[in-house]
């Protein structure tokens, strides 16, 4: 078959069209690599027109109009364990971030006799809740750890997962928490308050989403014979501090 010199024509130029288009695609990659991130959790912090200060008690206006979430699986996502079954809100104002909690408990376990004033080290060898927190997520390595105890001990630490110790406790954010233990109900009852100064935030904007985990640690004796929960599963187990399985929160007015 002879074709035309219209139709060489015409299949030079769709040949040409066709390899401009593959070249472009190359080059700009699949999209779904562009985000680091692998979790499907997602929950949102409501704004506060004024600021509080930590008291423990959740009965505020604020927490009844926040959006509360569940969670009493293991980090793994596999394991429910609903005698600890654990609640958190979050709200945020122009000066801090809110976290709150509320957990089931059948007993509690903490370091006695200790100044709750003084970050402790290791608090989280005993009951605790935890607050992993990324504001900015495309510096996914780094992020900061908040934790409180019923007694109202607590840690927080500055994580750089590309250093060795990837743990600053040196580092102080400032924040400001306090506890309540409900024992008619067998709950208790946190609240922190997170300073944006503190974590590198000059603004917060409406729609912005950050990066987070929340977690509970219950139970006493070593890590094998305690409980551990997760918000934003971690199927590999092992350790908490896999920042690609962070949630998202979203701030919102």
């Amino acid at each position: 078959m002879t074709l035309s010199k219209t139709s060489l024509l015409f299949l030079f130029a769709a040949a040409t069209a066709l390899a401009v288009a593959a070249r472009t695609f190359a080059q700009a990659g699949p999209v779904a690599n562009d985000n680091p991130y692998f979790s499907g959790s997602e929950t949102v912090a409501t704004h506060s027109a004024s600021d509080f200060v930590p008291d423990g008690g959740l009965s505020k206006a604020i927490w009844k109009r926040a959006k509360w979430v569940e969670f009493d699986h293991d980090p793994t996502g596999k394991t429910e364990n609903p005698a600890v079954m654990t609640r958190m809100a979050a709200v945020w104002s122009d000066r801090y971030i809110y976290f709150a909690f509320s957990g089931r408990y059948e007993s509690l376990h903490v370091y006695e006799g200790e100044d709750v004033s003084k970050e402790r080290w290791e608090l989280w060898n005993r009951d605790v809740v935890e607050v992993f927190l990324n504001p900015r997520p495309e510096r996914i390595s780094h992020y900061y750890e908040f934790e409180v105890a019923p007694n109202n001990q607590w840690i927080d630490l500055e994580i750089d997962k590309t250093k060795t110790p990837f743990n600053d406790a040196a580092w102080n954010s400032g924040f400001e928490h306090a506890t309540k233990i409900d024992e008619k109900n067998h709950l208790w009852l946190t609240e922190m308050r997170i300073p944006l100064s503190g974590i590198g935030v000059d603004k917060i904007h409406d729609g912005d989403q950050w990066r987070v985990n929340f977690f509970r640690a219950a139970g006493h004796g070593g890590d094998q014979k305690r409980t551990f929960l997760a918000w934003s599963p971690i199927p590999q187990g092992g350790t908490f501090h896999v920042p690609n399985r962070f949630g998202i929160l979203r701030l919102v007015k």
